[in-house]
């Protein structure tokens, strides 16, 4: 039963009252004051309110120091540094690893690990020198090597490194053909980018040291990839015809110039075999002139019968015609080698000198009638 229901009769939270005004503070503090000094205690006579007054609050202050000591420690570990803020104000900077202790509500302690290597991943879409748009996307590792202007200079550390990361990549790949983007030049871009973005990073005071910059990923965005494919397997065919020839050069050069070679020395054997030759021709008819001058009805026969001898040696029919009759002279050599028990050989040796002989008769027989008509 509530103590305002009918019935209820005079019980409320406040105890006997006989009229229906507001409860009594002072009786309602010292029931209160009884209740705590029954449960620490104390007795219930009127020195109870003196003993709460001084023990209680006492105890009191204690347990609230406790608390509050408590709650002021805290601990570095071995790879942070503490930065301790005494509203809002660095009071002290770089607190070594341990265990250390600060005034709660008064002092706030940031701790900044200094040894972890932290990464930052960016990825972008790049307008380069030669106005094609490539996607890149790079890694940045970094460490914390100043805490106060990590927590102090800048509000938002990462987004400051974010913002000048892209700064960076875009003045760098700016700058940059495509083909050095994307191929061989993709370690000099990331060393490139490493050095300013360092530089954007110290004159922003972020307190940050960059590790390492590597380049993950560059090429051409996905809607023009076909196209881009199709750009490099062009470039590669073009560089695959330029080794072909390269190398068809270098066979064909030497051979050509072997053969060339070949050719002089062969040119050059001709000339002197030639050149030798007409020598011995000239010394032979120097040597042969001199016989003939000495008698030139003997030499001049003797060359004569050996121009015949050589010819019809070459010759199987030999036809000749005779000026003191119309008929012509058939001489079947063929036919006279063939004849007779003897070597063939011999036999022809002997025919044509035998016919050498008669038709050097016959010739000086012309020779000498000729004379005579021309004496007449």
């Amino acid at each position: 039963m509530a103590w305002n229901e009918p019935g209820g009769g005079d019980k409320d939270p406040w105890g006997s009252r006989g009229d229906q005004g507001p409860p009594d503070l002072d009786e309602a503090f010292k029931k209160l004051q009884a209740q705590l000094s029954g449960i620490f205690g104390g007795g219930a006579g009127g020195g109870g309110g003196v003993g709460f007054s001084s023990g209680m609050f006492g105890l009191i202050l204690l347990v609230a120091a406790l608390i509050y000591g408590f709650f002021g420690l805290y601990q570095i570990d071995q790879g942070e540094r503490g930065v301790v803020f005494r509203f809002g104000a660095v009071q002290e900077v770089g607190v070594v690893p341990g265990l250390h202790w600060n005034p709660p509500l008064i002092d706030v302690v940031q701790k900044v690990n200094v040894t972890r290597v932290n990464s930052h991943q960016h990825q972008a879409l790049m307008l380069t020198e030669d106005e094609n748009i490539v996607d890149v996307a790079l890694t940045v590792q970094y460490v914390v090597n100043d805490p106060v202007a990590y927590l102090v200079n800048v509000r938002n550390p990462r987004t400051s490194l974010d913002q000048a990361t892209e700064s960076a990549l875009r003045h760098v790949v700016g700058s940059s053909a495509m083909d050095d983007v994307i191929t061989a030049g993709r370690e000099a871009i990331a060393v490139e980018v490493q050095e300013r973005l360092q530089s954007y990073l110290d004159n922003y005071g972020t307190g940050i040291r960059l590790d390492k910059v590597n380049i993950d990923r560059s090429a051409p965005p996905s809607q023009v990839a076909d196209a881009f494919n199709d750009v490099q397997k062009a470039k590669e065919d073009e560089q695959r015809f330029i080794n072909e020839a390269n190398a068809y050069a270098e066979s064909i050069i030497p051979e050509a110039r072997g053969e060339a070679q070949k050719l002089i020395e062969q040119s050059n054997a001709y000339r002197d075999r030639v050149v030798a030759r007409s020598q011995g021709e000239a010394e032979r008819f120097t040597k042969l002139l001199s016989e003939y001058r000495q008698a030139k009805e003997v030499t001049r026969d003797r060359l004569y019968i050996d121009a015949l001898e050589s010819v019809l040696s070459k010759s199987s029919k030999v036809m000749i015609d005779v000026e003191s009759g119309n008929n012509i002279m058939y001489l079947p050599l063929d036919r006279l080698g063939q004849g007779g028990s003897g070597s063939s050989a011999g036999v022809t040796e002997e025919s044509v000198s035998s016919i050498a002989d008669s038709i050097v008769r016959e010739l000086n027989d012309r020779i000498a009638a000729g004379r005579v008509r021309e004496q007449r």
